[in-house]
Order: structure tokens, then C-alpha cells, then sequence
């Protein structure tokens, strides 16, 4: 695995309790984000390093930095067709044109723009936003928000291709960290390293409300 690790418990005193935060593994060149398919997608995507065969471009696909996250919507990798858990190494650059195309899933008074304009952004956008209460290693909600980013169209087309860099499988890693969990042992679980990510942007922290608690 190419993934940094650190141990779940050393990393839990520096994150942010609150507030919308990208937390995710990045440096200047990629970024980490994770996806749960079943296995002849997760085979083919690892053996051809593209997202192919099975792999369905018509429908939307949504990623999400946080590994936490992920193994709260994957059931530690348990749900039916997520069996298959992979870390893809996403370029940045690809990564932050996403999140300056997207509109958010749901309405709110905050996106200083009317619901029927709201309506018209997202029939026409093809890059989805949402934020949803992370979760602890338990599944227990949280207060800090964590973001995932829906793709379609072209944009998953470039994403199935063009943005990656590497795709791995985590599969049995997951399985390993998940007996931790199960023996109530967060002393020993490892995850991937993370932190908050911020852009240099102003506009586009502010779009992703990351100055927000």
C-alpha cells in the first residue's frame, strides 16, 4: 500500500472536533479518496488502473477523502456490493476542478442565491456537493462535517481516467483494522494519515463554507 498511516488515536488530538473540514491524506501532486464496489468492478479498476467493464459512466459516482467516513458508508468494507474498498490516488489539480464545478445537493439560505436559481445550477451541473456529520471508527456521529463529491457526465468520464494517478486496493487492510474496532482496541487501529485541506482560494474556501464551525 502507498497509503500513510498513523494510528487512529495519536491523529484523533489534532483534528478539528467541529466546523467543515476536507480532512483526507494530500500533498501538492494528489490526493486520496475512497470508493466500495463490488469485485468485478474493484479487480478490473485495480488490474487496468482505470475505471472500466462493469463500471457504469452513466450513472453518478460519488467520492470522499475522509477514510472514516468511507467506513462508516461501507460498513468496514461489510455492505453487499462494497465488499471491494479502494484508495485512489487523485491528481489535486483534478480534485480542486471538481469542487469549483460543483453545486450543493440540497438547498440552503446560505448559497445566497434563490431556490429556483439553485434548481437550475444543479440540473445543469454535472459535479454534486454534500456535507454529512463524520463518524467515529463506531459509526457514532460526530460534530465536524465531512464532504463528499458526486460525479457525472464528464466529469466522470475524466475521473474514471484521465485524474488518477494510482488505484489500490484496501481491501484487507480494512478487514484487519476492523477487528480492532471490534475488540473495542483503538489503541492499536490504524488509518490513513489525514488532515484538513484548504485551498489558497478565498472564494473557494468559502464556497465549501471551510471558515465555517
Amino acid at each position: 500500500m502507498r497509503l500513510k498511516l498513523k494510528k487512529y488515536k495519536e491523529q484523533l488530538q489534532d483534528w478539528p472536533q467541529k466546523g467543515h473540514h476536507i480532512m483526507a491524506q494530500y500533498d501538492d501532486e494528489k490526493i486520496i479518496v475512497y470508493q466500495s464496489y463490488r469485485k468485478e468492478i474493484g479487480e478490473f479498476a485495480v488490474q487496468n488502473q482505470y475505471f472500466g467493464g462493469a463500471f457504469s459512466l452513466k450513472r453518478m459516482t460519488w467520492i470522499k477523502p475522509n477514510f472514516l467516513w468511507m467506513m462508516y458508508r461501507n460498513g468496514w468494507g461489510r455492505k453487499e456490493g462494497q465488499e471491494y474498498v479502494l484508495a485512489i490516488h487523485l491528481k489535486i489539480d483534478a480534485f480542486k476542478k471538481y469542487l469549483e464545478n460543483a453545486v450543493y445537493s440540497s438547498y440552503n439560505e446560505r448559497l445566497e442565491l434563490s431556490r429556483e436559481e439553485w434548481q437550475n445550477q444543479v440540473k445543469e451541473s454535472s459535479v454534486r456537493l454534500q456535507w454529512d456529520p463524520d463518524h467515529d471508527p463506531f459509526g457514532n456521529k460526530l460534530e465536524r462535517r465531512a464532504i463528499q463529491i458526486g460525479l457525472r457526465n464528464d466529469f466522470i468520464k475524466s475521473f474514471a481516467q484521465e485524474d488518477i494517478v494510482l488505484i489500490e486496493s484496501i481491501s484487507d487492510f480494512v478487514k484487519e483494522q476492523h477487528e480492532f474496532v471490534l475488540n473495542d482496541d483503538l489503541d492499536n487501529l490504524l488509518i490513513p494519515e489525514e488532515k484538513p485541506l484548504r485551498f489558497n482560494e478565498g472564494d473557494l474556501n468559502r464556497k465549501l463554507r471551510l471558515n465555517e464551525n
